[in-house]
């Protein structure tokens, strides 16, 4: 797979390929005969709580941990037997920044280029570069300590692909950074993804999976759905949606989980910002049900209305169905 990676019908072999990859811990399953494949410059996004396997999928990708089932290829290597040869085409971006704070934003580009093994010459350019990338022209030489956490951020990034690598993995990497700084990040992800590097890339956020070309969810160490978010909503969405707007969401949520246990066919109610959304069989039968009942609990109504699913109510279906 190394080399030219075509196939025989001129087609891209994947950069990552996984077949029914399992991690044990003792009596816990951690990741579960998950199977998936990445393409030449494709972002694929995995969504999933805490504890799902996102990083423990990673770290089995990476080398770093050994599964206790199935294979997995990273453009052509086995991360089992291979993570050395494979190090120097990969680039990783942990949850945490993997920055020194004692060094400045240019010295930690050094660092890392040094330790890719680059050359003085491309060491020199590809510093410009990075810190170009990150935004970083006249802050170069300001120690990384004092930096704000959007520019740590595409720093970390410009550091994980100093070298060139043609996949990245990147772990949750806007975790507790600034909206806009996030919508930046994902601006250097699409241009990395331009270029024909594959990106993998776990986020809890799901307005990031939106961005991604494919989307897994991932739960319990299983992946239960993997495909675009356009064909998610169409096809992993048990029922019609029904958005509640009215004075006060939090007591309607409780109202309809209430009746959901009792009397009604209501498949899921969450809060959605200042509304909440139910999932129902029929959407013109249960609004006026609904209407009346939540007016006759002294709520007002201001309306409820029949939506596209958005990628959590899809998310929220099929980890229940699943």
């Amino acid at each position: 797979m190394r080399g030219d990676r075509r196939l025989s019908d001129g087609t891209d072999e994947p950069t990552i390929l996984v077949e029914g990859l399992t991690k044990r811990f003792g009596h816990f399953t951690a990741v579960d005969g998950v199977s998936f494949s990445v393409a030449p410059g494709e972002i694929c996004g995995w969504l999933g709580p805490n504890g799902a396997g996102k990083t423990t999928t990673i770290r089995m990708l990476l080398g770093l941990l050994h599964p206790s089932e199935g294979s997995c290829r990273v453009l052509g290597y086995d991360p089992t037997r291979e993570a050395k040869r494979m190090q120097a085409h990969v680039g990783y971006m942990s949850q945490r920044f993997t920055l020194y704070n004692d060094l400045t934003a240019r010295e930690n580009v050094r660092f890392y280029g040094q330790a890719y093994g680059l050359s003085r010459a491309e060491l020199a350019r590809r510093e410009d570069e990075i810190v170009s990338m990150a935004g970083l022209e006249g802050r170069a030489d300001t120690l990384t300590n004092n930096l704000s956490g959007g520019w740590k951020q595409r720093l970390a990034l410009g550091c994980a692909i100093v070298h060139h690598p043609q996949v990245v993995f990147l772990d949750e990497p806007t975790a507790g950074v600034d909206p806009i700084s996030r919508r930046e990040f994902w601006q250097l992800i699409y241009r990395m993804a331009d270029e024909g590097i594959s990106v993998l890339v776990t986020t809890h956020y799901m307005d990031e999976a939106e961005l991604c070309q494919r989307v897994g969810f991932l739960s319990q160490g299983r992946l239960i759905a993997l495909d675009t978010p356009e064909r998610l909503k169409e096809t992993r969405m048990r029922g019609d949606v029904l958005e509640v707007n009215c004075d006060d969401a939090e007591r309607a949520m409780r109202l309809l989980q209430g009746w959901a246990r009792e009397d009604l066919d209501l498949k899921e109610v969450a809060l959605y910002g200042a509304q909440a959304h139910v999932v129902v069989s029929d959407a013109e039968t249960m609004s006026s049900i609904l209407d009346e009942r939540l007016r006759a609990a002294g709520l007002v109504v201001d309306g409820i209305d029949w939506i596209a699913p958005t990628l959590e109510d899809v998310f929220i279906s099929a980890v229940t169905d699943g």
